[in-house]
C-alpha cells in the first residue's frame, strides 16, 4: 500500500448551533458551542487514517493553546505530523461554524495556515511514485500549485479538492489527476452557472475531456457524479438522518485518497468513499463522525 500525503490547513473549529443566521446588525442567542480539530487538511488526513492509510500531513499551526491541542490530537489519530510546524507569534487557524438544521455556514480565519510556504524539502522527503497527494485551497494558492507540480513530477497520483474555490485552479490543472468540486465549485470551474439539471452531466463530460482531468462532483443529497471515458456515472446518496453535514466533503476526499493508495479501482473507491461521507453526517462534528473501514463495510 502506498502513502497518502495531505498538504493543507489545520484549524480549531468552533461549532455554534443556531436556528438561523443573523441578519446584518442583528444579534442572535445561540444554543450550544463545541470545539473540534478541523481544517480541510487535518480533516482529510484523519479520514484517510481512519480507514487504514499511512498518512503524512504537511501544515502549520500557531504557538498557542489551540496549536498544542491540535498537534496531540493528530498524533493520536496515527498521522505522521513530523512536517506540522509550529510558528511563533501567530494564531492557529480558526473556523467559526454556524450549524443550522439542514446545513451549515462557515467563516475561516487562516492564521498560521497562510505561512505554509517553501514545502519542497518536506514533500520531496515524503513522496514517491504511486503515492497519493491530496490538497485543498485553505493554504496559499502558490503552495498548492507547487505541491501538485512536485508530486506530479515524482509520479504520484494528485487529487485537488478546489475548496474554497479560487479562479487560479485553472492554472493548476496540468498537475491534477483528479479534481473533486461540489456543485458550486464546479460552476466556478466552468465560469458560468448551469441553467438546468438536464445540462449538468453534459457540462461535466465536456469539461473533463477538454481539461483531461478526472472529474468527481459531490452533489449532497443527489449523490456523487463522476466522469468516465464516454459518460457520467452518478452514485445515489443513501438516505440517513442528518445530524451535521460539516466535514462530509472532507470525509469523502480523505477516504478516496486512501482507497486509491490501496490500489482500489476509481469506481469502487468513489462508491466506498460516498458511503463513508454519508455515515459522517449522522454524527456531530467534522472528525468525530468520520468512520472506519469496518463501519463503512457494515453500512
Amino acid at each position: 500500500m502506498k502513502k497518502v500525503i495531505v498538504l493543507g490547513s489545520i484549524n480549531m473549529d468552533m461549532v455554534m448551533e443556531t436556528d438561523r443566521l443573523p441578519k446584518v446588525g442583528e444579534t442572535l442567542l445561540g444554543e450550544t458551542i463545541d470545539y473540534y480539530v478541523g481544517g480541510k487538511g487535518a480533516n482529510q488526513a484523519v479520514a484517510a487514517s481512519r480507514v487504514g492509510a499511512e498518512v503524512s500531513l504537511i501544515g502549520k499551526i500557531g504557538d498557542d493553546t489551540f496549536g498544542s491541542k491540535v498537534y496531540k490530537h493528530l498524533e493520536n489519530e496515527h498521522i505522521d505530523v513530523s512536517a506540522v510546524i509550529s510558528e511563533k507569534n501567530i494564531f492557529t487557524g480558526v473556523a467559526s461554524i454556524f450549524k443550522l438544521k439542514e446545513d451549515n455556514a462557515i467563516v475561516v480565519l487562516p492564521g498560521a495556515n497562510m505561512l505554509l510556504t517553501n514545502i519542497d524539502s518536506e514533500l520531496n522527503e515524503r513522496i514517491i511514485a504511486k503515492d497519493v497527494l491530496l490538497t485543498q485551497l485553505e493554504i496559499p494558492v502558490d503552495t498548492v500549485k507547487r505541491g501538485l507540480q512536485l508530486a506530479k513530477n515524482k509520479g504520484a497520483i494528485t487529487i485537488l479538492n478546489p475548496a474554497p474555490y479560487n479562479d487560479q485552479v485553472i492554472d493548476m490543472l496540468p498537475f491534477v489527476d483528479i479534481i473533486t468540486p461540489n456543485e458550486t465549485e464546479f460552476e466556478g470551474l466552468l465560469g458560468h452557472r448551469i441553467p438546468n439539471a438536464d445540462q449538468f452531466e453534459q457540462e461535466m463530460l465536456t469539461w473533463s475531456k477538454v481539461n483531461d482531468t478526472q472529474l468527481i462532483v459531490t452533489r449532497g443529497g443527489e449523490g456523487i457524479s463522476y466522469t468516465t471515458k464516454n459518460e457520467v456515472v452518478t452514485v445515489p446518496a443513501e438516505k440517513v438522518t442528518i445530524v451535521d453535514t460539516t466535514g462530509a466533503g472532507d470525509t469523502f476526499n480523505g477516504i478516496l485518497a486512501a482507497c486509491l493508495a490501496k490500489g482500489m479501482p476509481i469506481s469502487e473507491a468513489i462508491t466506498f468513499s460516498g458511503k463513508g461521507a454519508t455515515l459522517s453526517i449522522t454524527k456531530l462534528g467534522a472528525q468525530t463522525g468520520m468512520p472506519t473501514s469496518a463501519e463503512i463495510e457494515a453500512f
